[in-house]
């Protein structure tokens, strides 16, 4: 390939052999931790987020403009401090931003607005179920008999568990 080819490839003209020249970064981490799961550090930095339970890819862009971090860079390419305040941002349960945005809004005991990630999210998902249960509202009912709870119609669907086809009576 030369270099003023059509995909505009930059070669590596000692090698010889045609092969794309790749930047050696020595501070690239390829796994990054953050809210105890590790997201693979070679995906942009929005989209990385939304490996995160309870962060999506909307939510991943906005954090990033919020923090100034660029969000055409990778997230393993991101300088230990950039890394750390995204850390923290991201495990705060109260970000500054719309209500809407947030997952878990109004929350019943404190009425505050949360954005809960990872296990927290999972636990308070059961808790709200739980609650729902004890106090015998028409969800939490259809919770404890494992029947849809959003208004599914359930004439054709949702029969699992019930019965196995068809069983002739013996003669």
């Amino acid at each position: 390939m030369a270099k003023g080819s059509a995909n505009n490839v930059k070669v590596n003209e000692e090698a010889g052999k045609g092969q794309p020249e790749k930047k050696e970064n020595k501070d690239f981490q390829y796994i990054v931790r953050i809210a105890n799961k590790d997201l693979n550090g070679e995906r942009l930095l929005p989209l990385a987020l939304s490996d995160l339970k309870g962060i999506g890819e909307r939510l991943g862009y906005v954090i990033a403009e919020r923090l100034d971090l660029p969000i055409d860079k990778k997230i393993g390419e991101l300088k230990e401090d950039q890394l750390e305040k995204l850390r923290e941002y991201v495990e705060a349960k109260e970000y500054d931003l719309p209500d809407w945005l947030l997952n878990h809004r109004r929350e019943p005991v404190t009425g505050k607005n949360l954005n809960l990630v990872s296990t927290d999210l999972e636990i308070q998902v059961q808790e709200d179920i739980n609650l729902m249960k004890k106090i015998r509202s028409y969800k939490g009912i259809r919770h404890e008999k494992g029947k849809k709870v959003r208004g599914q119609r359930t004439r054709s669907n949702g029969r699992k568990g019930l019965s196995i086809g068809v069983v002739r009576k013996k003669e």
